[in-house]
């Protein structure tokens, strides 16, 4: 094509044609680059015209508005993130993975687990002026390092860890060193201000952020929930009651000898857990939940229920406890034998074997696995916690097996389902679910036994504190009714009457109607090793102290007892 070709300035050339594409393309940026042009021409265009201090101003005022509008935008961010960010939450919708954990706190508010930036401790050698002097200045600031660690890193060849957990005032005790080649890395740690208190109810969670036992782990989801919200997520128990409860129930542990020991405290009308405390506290296991044991005659309370609610008996039935009760081949006695026939209220406060199996026998297997059933004995304790374990359950539910189940043998259960069965009993008959979650589950419950059946049980129970095995529980002014229980331990298939369990289930008040605002306080010592194995020897005094010194917490108030019928008849 001629270069006289009209057609020839049609068509840019290709350079031109790639600006030209370039232009369409980013018709947005066109003001920008045009402006970055002037401000750059400007210096030689002053000086043709002779005014170069014109132009000094100019690159002033441009370099001036740019630091305002950068200066601007990185503040109203921080305000933003001041601001508007929720309180407590770590991380950001930038950094989604980031972990938020929120607070534990007890039903009044107190702090019971919190999340605590801790700071693990490397170390460069590169960067290491004196070795010798870094390593003794370290050891002497932190005595905790592991020195073996802290020479191989600082012998090595490249940056190294040295420690974990730092906390924030060891991490200063470092930093003031002001040595070459250490520095931190942040973490977020988990910590349990009131540690060992409520360790096994709270549990732990994991450098995650992932809670991996006790509430830390029922309740991981809802607790990471809360924490994104900038929430504290609340239990049921008490800190004062669950205080109380370890106090006293460490404190007889230990002066006793025992191998271990449990404590529950219960709300009967919403099936909330106040307090729960297992011993040794060195022990990961919670008892509470993991412990399975035969209980003894606290299971008699069980057995007069189920007679009761079926008008098998009444609260005038008679029993023949003259002699030792056989069913085939086996026979049944009493361990405080009285050789004579007793009222329904004379078997409980004896705690008749004789009596209870002959109720049993009666019932017949159907109906007492059927109340059993409904008082939640046959399976593992309904509570958030994941550690609760399943009872062992008989194998059959002969005569023979029912008058053992009667009095506490032939099966293993936990002391939440202990606490359980005594709540659906004393409480009108319903049995709730027992719950850390403050407030309850919120169910109705269903119907176990009858109103009335649960209040000739409050009665028995009553009569039990005040002429009984309890009487070392009865708190002056706070009504208190409860049934100790008693046995011997299976050691090489036999029987063992050098290792056994003592416990005592009680309520109080146990006045008023079914609606009355009542507390279950169930206690276990397991296996003392000095004194008497028997639940009102080891177990009912203990009992005794924790409710005299939590009802005030609770609202419940003394009034005047009423003379005991035994002591009006003495006087």
């Amino acid at each position: 094509m001629s270069v006289h070709d009209p057609r020839a300035w049609e068509r840019p050339a290709p350079r031109a044609a790639a600006a030209y594409g370039v232009r369409r393309l980013l018709p947005s940026w066109r003001w920008l680059a045009e402006a970055i042009w002037w401000v750059e021409h400007a210096f030689g265009r002053a000086r043709a015209d002779a005014r170069p201090d014109e132009d000094t101003r100019v690159r002033i005022f441009v370099i001036l508005t740019a630091f305002s509008v950068v200066f601007c935008c990185l503040a109203l961010g921080a305000a933003r993130a001041a601001l508007l960010t929720p309180q407590g939450v770590v991380g950001s919708a930038a950094n989604p993975n980031a972990v938020a954990r929120a607070d534990l706190v007890d039903r009044n508010g107190a702090l019971m687990a919190t999340n605590v930036n801790h700071y693990n401790l490397y170390v460069d050698p590169a960067q290491v002026w004196d070795l010798d002097l870094a390593e003794r200045s370290i050891r002497r600031a932190l005595p905790r390092v592991p020195a073996d660690r802290l020479r191989e890193v600082l012998h090595g060849r490249r940056r190294g860890l040295v420690l974990q957990g730092l906390n924030p005032k060891e991490k200063g005790a470092i930093h003031a060193l002001a040595l070459g080649g250490v520095d931190f890395e942040a973490i977020d740690r988990r910590i349990y201000p009131l540690t060992p208190s409520a360790r096994h109810v709270l549990g732990r969670a994991d450098t995650a952020g992932s809670g991996i036992s006790g509430a830390e782990l029922a309740f991981n989801d809802e607790i990471r929930a809360a924490g994104a919200r900038g929430e504290s997520f609340p239990l049921s128990i008490d800190l004062r009651i669950q205080g109380v409860l370890e106090n006293e129930l460490f404190a007889a542990a230990e002066a006793v000898q025992a191998k271990g020991a449990v404590g529950v405290v219960a709300d009967a009308t919403t099936g909330e857990v106040l307090g729960m405390a297992s011993w040794p506290t060195s022990d990961s296991k919670n008892l509470a939940t993991t412990g399975n044991y035969e209980m003894g005659s606290v299971f008699k309370t069980f057995t007069i229920a189920a007679s009761l609610d079926t008008g098998r008996v009444d609260m005038n039935s008679m029993f023949d406890a003259s002699a030792p009760y056989k069913i085939g081949n086996r026979t049944i006695r009493d361990f405080h034998a009285t050789n004579q026939i007793l009222s329904l209220e004379g078997v409980y406060l004896h705690s008749s074997n004789i009596g209870t199996s002959r109720m049993a026998v009666e019932l017949g297997p159907d109906v007492m696995r059927d109340y059993f059933n409904r008082l939640g004995l046959l399976d593992r304790a309904p509570i958030e916690l994941h550690e609760s374990v399943p009872p062992r359950r008989p194998a059959n539910w002969q005569d023979s097996t029912r008058a053992s189940l009667s009095f506490g043998y032939a099966i293993m259960i936990s002391p939440l389902q202990m606490t359980a069965a005594t709540v659906a009993l004393v409480n009108g008959g319903l049995y709730r679910p027992l719950s850390l979650r403050r407030g309850g589950t919120g169910a109705e419950g269903r119907r176990v036994v009858s109103p009335e059946t649960s209040r000739n049980i409050r009665e028995l129970m009553r009569a039990n504190v005040l002429r009984g095995s309890g009487q070392r529980a009865n708190v002056q002014g706070l009504r208190v009714g409860g049934k100790t229980g008693s046995a011997n331990k299976l050691v090489n298939g036999r029987y063992d009457a050098r290792h056994g369990v003592g416990s005592f289930a009680s309520v109080f008040p146990v006045d008023g109607p079914d609606t009355t605002r009542r507390y279950v306080v169930y206690v276990l010592i397991d296996e003392p090793a000095i004194g008497s194995q028997l639940g009102g020897a080891v177990a009912v005094p203990v009992t005794g102290r924790v409710i005299d010194r939590i009802s005030g917490f609770l609202g419940v108030g003394r009034v005047q007892d009423p003379v005991p019928p035994l002591m009006a008849a003495a006087r």
